[in-house]
């Protein structure tokens, strides 16, 4: 199917979305356009699919989740103090910030309910509870609103600000993250508008020619200031070809033209950063006196950051903000650094902790890990020195058992305790524990070379009789050359299935016997077996 730009008597463009519809409506009358059985544009896709069910079909499980959620949205009654303990089980200190947090989408969606149960408030002026949070990467600021958003059952968007300065996007560009939120609802524009989108490294879009930012920064906080209060978006993209092409499908079949537009009103918009140098700057405005006189000695990243409660709207546009975005995010709360006991707290006691992560990974290998107090102390500890808050102790973690989930898995070994020698040296103290158990390793290996010897007979049907003293060579070969017994069987008998044919062929054997001479020069061995079944086939054959 081929499409043409069509040209007017005046040799003027036409509208070309008009355009793409007229080719689209000849291709589908012309029988030319076919969309595969559960492609993204076949009668199994979102809407299309839904169309075309009987009205009498009783509702799906999608169908159901979403009338869940829309319910929890028109009953909204949690407290402040209820969403604040339900954070506490997933993100570990930031008290201040929950606080401000739980009483913000209270206030926002109180507001949403109340303008549910009565549509003339919608008219009326409201500031929404847009939030902007600041502080160090790694103290929760994404899982916080994440966790928010899985808790009142509302679409959840995350974005970073850079892709939109520094790809230079402008204009509608902006728009695609209520267009992401629309997808997130799988479509359901009721229901996504009352998402939440949250942008991350807004700091990085401040105008401000001492970080070197371009003026693009701008451009962006202007088109963004726009959705972040009450704009009308236009859900397809002129650059969307397969949504305008979805969207004529959906004519197509249901009749009904699809709501091109959502509102962004009742969409809350939570903006972070790390803000570098803007408690520096805060600092700077505290301290200094009006006779030019202020603390001149250098401060801490940490107490750095500590300025950042103070921070006011002025600091902000000194930052590289235009007034009126700051304008738009009225809620503000500064993050603050983790501490070494907030990170074994995480480690400990954090739903969805990256400790249990890595148990369940050995579990997946029948490994038991059993970790000291002690281990989990000097984690938090090397974890605080990353500078990355609670990411650090990803960085540690996989540091530590980097070898050990490369190793263990080949062994015998079910179960280690890991120390704090462990933590400080991963390396040796892995060394030790295979030595340790370099007995029962030959052991394991030695049964790896049975299981290869079961697997080459139910793929060829010959059965490979390995005896004592080429088992003993199998597994000395595969300790020196730190290689698995698989490996080096395929590699010894690759070609084994095709000289035993022969043999078989030629005297019906099917059980060969494999010595340890036969380890060591498995071709030759072969070789001899194959000129050997012509021998004593001949041989039969004059008696």
């Amino acid at each position: 199917m081929q499409f043409t730009a069509a040209m007017s008597k005046n040799d003027e463009p036409t509208d070309p979305m008009e355009e793409l519809k007229k080719n689209l409506d000849h291709a589908f009358k012309q029988g030319k356009v076919f969309f595969p059985m559960g492609s993204q544009f076949g009668p199994q896709s979102g809407a299309t699919a839904s169309a075309q069910q009987p009205k009498g079909d009783p509702p799906t499980e999608e169908d159901a989740e979403r009338e869940e959620a829309l319910k929890r949205i028109h009953e909204f009654n949690l407290k402040p103090r209820e969403i604040r303990d339900y954070l506490d089980r997933f993100v570990i200190q930031q008290r201040e910030a929950k606080k401000v947090i739980s009483v913000a989408i209270c206030d926002h969606f109180n507001h949403v309910r109340k303008c549910l149960e009565n549509p003339n408030l919608r008219e009326r002026d409201y500031a929404k509870q847009n939030i902007i949070l600041l502080g160090p990467t790694g103290v929760g600021k994404t899982y916080l609103m994440r966790n928010v958003a899985k808790l009142i059952g509302v679409p959840f968007v995350k974005a970073d600000a850079t892709k939109f300065s520094e790809t230079g996007y402008v204009g509608g560009d902006v728009d695609d993250l209520v267009r992401d939120l629309v997808k997130q609802a799988n479509g359901d524009i009721e229901l996504a508008q009352y998402g939440i989108i949250y942008i991350d490294e807004i700091d990085k879009i401040a105008q401000n020619g001492e970080r070197g930012r371009d003026v693009s920064g701008r451009g962006v906080q202007i088109n963004l200031l726009k959705l972040m209060e009450d704009t009308d978006v236009n859900l397809q993209s002129q650059t969307d070809l397969l949504g305008q092409m979805q969207a004529m499908m959906d004519f197509q079949q249901t009749g009904k033209a699809r709501k091109k537009t959502i509102n962004t009103r009742h969409i809350l918009f939570i903006v972070s950063g790390a803000f570098d140098k803007l408690g520096d700057a805060v600092k700077k405005r505290l301290t200094t006196t009006s006779m030019g006189f202020g603390a001149s000695r250098n401060t801490s990243e940490d107490e750095s950051d500590d300025f950042l409660v103070k921070v006011e709207t002025r600091d902000f546009i000194d930052y590289g903000f235009e007034p009126e975005f700051i304008g738009r995010l009225p809620v503000r709360v500064a993050c603050q650094h983790l501490q070494p006991n907030d990170l074994l707290q995480i480690l400990t006691s954090s739903e969805g902790s990256i400790l249990g992560q890595y148990l369940s990974d050995f579990e997946g290998y029948d490994i038991k890990l059993d970790v000291s107090k002690e281990a989990l102390q000097r984690v938090s500890e090397k974890a605080y020195k990353e500078k990355t808050g609670a990411r650090g102790l990803m960085t540690v973690l996989e540091r530590v058992f980097r070898d050990f989930k490369f190793e263990l898995p080949s062994t015998g070994i079910k179960q280690f305790e890991v120390t704090d020698s462990t933590v400080e040296n991963p390396s040796e103290e892995l060394r030790v524990l295979l030595r340790e158990n370099a007995t029962e390793q030959r052991t394991v290996l030695s049964e790896e070379v049975t299981s290869y010897a079961q697997r080459f007979k139910e793929e060829y049907g010959f059965k490979l009789d390995f005896d004592k003293a080429a088992i003993n060579a199998l597994v000395d070969q595969s300790i020196d050359e730190d290689k698995t017994i698989r490996a080096i069987c395929d590699r010894k008998f690759r070609d084994f299935h095709h000289g035993l044919t022969l043999i078989s062929r030629n005297t019906g054997q099917s059980v060969f016997p494999i010595t340890e001479s036969v380890i060591k020069n498995a071709e030759k061995e072969l070789s001899d077996w194959v000129v050997r079944s012509y021998r004593d086939q001949k041989g039969d054959d004059k008696s």
